[in-house]
């Protein structure tokens, strides 16, 4: 898993900044239970989604972000593990996660701990597959890696779905956002390939790898950024 305290200084930079922050923001605000009070945004990083969510509360396990994040959130930081929140049963109107579930293993603690922690009425708001969004829209870059995608996702929504039953939690609406500024050109994933960045790829042979990296080369445009990528999001309640 990446190093969020490294990976601190330049996170809003690599990943879209304000711009894509404030996309993930409003569509969270389509979502959230009317008169929403206290939310608390888990694996909220920076600070730059949270920050935009009035009176909201940021959680991350890494220090180096949350240094970041306290200044933009007036001090509404808290440090800890988002399987173990510090918060008493039903005190949050809403828990948000965004771009969170994809990077454990197994997401039933995680929901469990924000089921506990919501109120009879409140909202879990979360991305749902992630890394699906990288095939929304139709890219060329898509079409050549979308056949070799064979994964089972810890965000996915039919075991999200299931897990969150017995907390008598079902999805209620949804919507989606563009990851602003997160396309990326064809030179990009040439090196996302190569070094087998994401799950799936761990599971091609060294001779697809080879294959997928020279027909990524192929194609036009090298250094030219595809579509922004567009994210699922979900409320549960």
């Amino acid at each position: 898993m990446l190093d969020y305290d490294a990976e601190a200084a330049r996170y809003d930079e690599t990943r879209g900044g304000v711009p894509r922050a404030r996309a993930a923001a409003e569509a969270i605000k389509e979502l959230l239970p009317a008169g929403a009070a206290t939310v608390v945004d888990i694996a909220c990083g920076t600070g730059l989604v949270t920050s935009q969510l009035a009176g909201a509360i940021g959680l991350d396990q890494a220090e180096m972000m949350l240094r970041l994040a306290a200044p933009r959130l007036g001090g509404r930081v808290v440090r800890a593990d988002a399987s173990a929140l510090p918060f008493a049963n039903g005190s949050m109107d809403a828990v948000t996660m965004i771009w969170l579930l994809h990077l454990v293993d197994d997401p039933a603690p995680v929901l469990g701990e924000a089921a506990r922690v919501l109120r009879p009425g409140g909202r879990l708001i979360t991305t749902i597959d992630k890394n699906a969004a990288n095939f929304v829209p139709d890219t060329d870059i898509g079409r050549l890696l979308r056949p070799l995608r064979d994964e089972t996702v810890s965000d996915g929504f039919d075991a999200m779905v299931a897990t969150l039953r017995s907390y008598d939690l079902r999805p209620v609406t949804e919507t989606t956002f563009v990851g602003v500024g997160q396309g990326r050109p064809p030179s990009g994933w040439q090196k996302i390939v190569a070094g087998r960045e994401f799950r799936w790829m761990r599971r091609l042979t060294a001779e697809q790898i080879r294959e997928l990296v020279a027909a990524l080369a192929e194609l036009p445009g090298q250094d030219a950024p595809r579509a922004d990528p567009v994210y699922r999001l979900v409320a549960f309640g």
